[in-house]
Order: structure tokens, then C-alpha cells, then sequence
């Protein structure tokens, strides 16, 4: 658990990702040597805030964006959201400008957000929620836990992985962005044609806690049907508990994938989560368990 604490504990709104990017990189050069099979590792200005792992002779591809949803300061005290925060009155935020580290609370007025920090915070900063971070027995729960429960899961997948390519994206919260130019560079070297994307799904009335990570069909995007009856073929072998997600609406890199000029089949799959979006997102630890688990299983016989 302690990668874990220390992977939620790091600020990275989207668009101020380089502080949990320089995280992993030094993660991975630290320990890849421990590993099961030592991955070639691909970062610094031509990748941006992006980083990508490549294992033995890959076939497959794990998607995990780095950023998380928050704020920018503007004008007058006001905020401006990053993805889609959903905030209430007094919510707790934090950050740092030029001139110091800030801590506030929300303010909301007139349908608008502000903060109450006793100065000005310079225009342009990024802010977070502040972490609260609790681990029981079956939950845990805190901020952005999307996405970095799959960052998690496709950190800890490394440590087993013999062929495989993981990538650590950007801007995923806020549209995209990283994800074509990621995906050019796998396909062109590699000719990668799956793609897993290692994100953190929402509870709702199908998709409940305690019944295993969430095999999406599809979202707003839907997957090609070949490629999804093989994963759910392969999960229904593998014995680790699943739920199968339909939904109509939502997003993530998958639709970037989807939306490419490379035919590259993908799937989402990720642990369901509680109160989205908010300082107390909540994820049973059995449902993260599924997940890190299936995720080790079709990385072997994808």
C-alpha cells in the first residue's frame, strides 16, 4: 500500500502533470532492474509529460492517463474547473503559486466558483483537492482516486510484465491530447493493435461495489464487438470476479484510440467508483484487487 499512498499524495491537474510524471520515471529506473523482464523506457521533451514502458516482444498496450481534474485561478478570486470537478461550498483545495503554498476553500456565488485564500493567487495556478486519504478494510477513499488507482494498477502490472508496452498519458481529463501522437509512436514501432485502458469507472445502478472491476462494452464509444468478446471469453477463464458495464455516455483514452487513424482494438476496464469527481471518491479494495488481478491474466494470453 505504500506506492499507493505515495501515488495519491501527488498533485497533477491536468495540463500540471510533470510532478507524478517524474514520479514514475524515477520509479521505474529505480526498480525495473527488479523486475521480471528489465522494459526500455521512453521519456523527456519528445514524449512531454508522457512516458512509455516497453516490455519484450509487446502485442498489447495498458493505457493509464496521469492527470486529475481541479482548478485554475482567474480573476478575482475566481476559479476556473479542470475536467469536471463537482464541487460544494468549503470543499478544501490546495496548491502553490510564485509566492507560496496556498490552502482554501471553495467559495460558490452566483453559480460560480471562487476560493477564500486571504491574497490573490496569481492567475494561471493550478489547484487540487486537498487529500484526505482513508484506507479500511473494504474501502478506500480520498481524491482523485480516477485516475490514479490506474496508475496503480499499471505501475504494480510492470513488475510481471514480459511482453507488454504501458503508457502513462496526459490531458485525458480535459479532452485528450496526448493520446494520437502516443499511439503513432506504439504502432509505428511495434505495431501494437490492443489497447487496455486502465481507468477508474462510476457506480451505477448495473456496476455496484464488491462485485469485481468493470469490463466496459462500451461508453460513449463503443469497442469493436470481436475484440470484446474476447476479453470477456478470457476473464470468464481466468476465474477472477468481473462486472460487465453498458453505458451511453463518458469517455477516456479509449476514445482517442477509437477515433485514430491505426486499427487498434481497446477496451476499458477499471474498478468502479463512488461520489466521482469529488474529495471522497470511493472504491472497494476487493474491486481494485479484480483489477490488478485481470490485468495480469490478459496481459498473458491477449
Amino acid at each position: 500500500m505504500e506506492l499507493l499512498k505515495e501515488i495519491l499524495n501527488i498533485r497533477g491537474v491536468s495540463g500540471d502533470e510533470h510532478e507524478i510524471s517524474s514520479f514514475i520515471i524515477n520509479y521505474v529506473l529505480q526498480r525495473r532492474n527488479q523486475w521480471k523482464v528489465v522494459p526500455e523506457v521512453f521519456y523527456g521533451d519528445r514524449f512531454q509529460d508522457n512516458v512509455v514502458l516497453k516490455f519484450g516482444d509487446p502485442r498489447t498496450a495498458v493505457f493509464a492517463h496521469i492527470d486529475t481534474i481541479g482548478f485554475t485561478s482567474r480573476y478575482e478570486n475566481q476559479l476556473v474547473p479542470v475536467g469536471g470537478p463537482d464541487v460544494n461550498d468549503g470543499d478544501e483545495l490546495e496548491g502553490e503559486d510564485l509566492l507560496g503554498p496556498i490552502a482554501c476553500k471553495i467559495k460558490i456565488q452566483d453559480e460560480k466558483v471562487f476560493h477564500d485564500f486571504p491574497r490573490g493567487i496569481l492567475p494561471g495556478t493550478n489547484l487540487s483537492f486537498r487529500q484526505n486519504l482513508r484506507i479500511g478494510e473494504e474501502f478506500i477513499q480520498g481524491a482523485y482516486l480516477d485516475n490514479r488507482l490506474g496508475v496503480y494498477n499499471a505501475l504494480k502490472l510492470c513488475e510481471d510484465l514480459t511482453d507488454g508496452v504501458v503508457v502513462f498519458s496526459t490531458y485525458e481529463e480535459h479532452g485528450g491530447g496526448s493520446v494520437p501522437f502516443l499511439l503513432k509512436f506504439i504502432y509505428e514501432q511495434w505495431e501494437i493493435r490492443q489497447a487496455l485502458v486502465s481507468d477508474i469507472t462510476w457506480v451505477t445502478d448495473g456496476v455496484i461495489h464488491g462485485n469485481g472491476t468493470a469490463i466496459s462494452l462500451r461508453d460513449k464509444f463503443i469497442p469493436r464487438k470481436v475484440f470484446l468478446n474476447k476479453i470477456v471469453s478470457l476473464a470468464e477463464k481466468s476465474g477472477i470476479p468481473y462486472q460487465i458495464e453498458v453505458e451511453g455516455a463518458g469517455g477516456s483514452d479509449g476514445r482517442e484510440i477509437q477515433m485514430s487513424p491505426y486499427p487498434v482494438d481497446w477496451c476499458f476496464i477499471g474498478a468502479p467508483e463512488d461520489h466521482v469527481h469529488t474529495p471522497n471518491e470511493k472504491v472497494a479494495l476487493k474491486d481494485l484487487e479484480s483489477m490488478l488481478a485481470l490485468y495480469r491474466y490478459l496481459m498473458v494470453h491477449l
